[in-house]
């Protein structure tokens, strides 16, 4: 009777394991005071890089009060071909570069007010340096701006005072031509930051 129990307990902790190993999401994320201030992680050949920069354009988890951050999110294909990019969806986003606390939501630094509807090719070029960029302040004294297709207007958001907060945001990015099926399309990926104001 036993060896019966342990086979089939056996069994049953592998299907879990196989089953555990087999979910695809990716989570990064960055604690306050790590010392390497930025998440940048490869997946499925497509480099994203996230992080809080300074004012001195350095990346970071600890500011000062009174000093204004900025988000930097950027996307670097290092697969062997260039890749069709128009899926800008993680934009309209609520959770996308919005800061909060474990009591309260600040919002975001902008407000997506629409997409440029040029109908020229967006390539993310399998090159050296060559990237999609999206740097945005949390004060921003921008009235409105475009960038990458998005057409953007800032929501003046005042500086942080002291405390503890976070941004994260998650999105399966895609990557072909509009109404084909795509070349790429990664899993579900997240992102934090953990941050505080001093």
């Amino acid at each position: 009777m036993k060896p019966k129990i342990l086979k089939l307990s056996t069994v049953v902790l592998l299907l879990l394991f196989i089953g555990a190993s087999c979910q695809k999401d990716d989570f990064f994320e960055l604690r306050i005071g790590d010392e390497n201030a930025v998440i940048q992680q490869e997946v499925d050949g497509i480099e994203f890089k996230f992080c809080l920069l300074n004012e001195q354009g350095e990346p970071a988890t600890v500011f000062n009060e009174g000093e204004n951050f900025t988000f930097q999110f950027s996307i670097k294909n290092n697969t062997n071909k260039s890749l069709p990019f128009y899926d800008y969806g993680f934009y309209e986003l609520n959770d996308f570069l919005a800061v909060k606390s474990d009591k309260e939501t600040f919002g975001r630094p902008f407000n997506l007010i629409g997409y440029n509807p040029t109908k020229e090719l967006r390539w993310l070029h399998a090159e050296e340096n060559n990237s999609y960029n999206f740097l945005v302040p949390w004060y921003d004294e921008r009235e409105e701006w475009q960038l990458y297709w998005g057409n953007f207007e800032s929501t003046k958001q005042p500086l942080l005072n002291k405390g503890r907060y976070y941004t994260q945001f998650a999105y399966a990015f895609s990557f072909g031509m509009p109404n084909k099926e795509p070349e790429l399309v990664t899993d579900l990926i997240k992102f934090k930051i953990n941050f505080e104001i001093k």
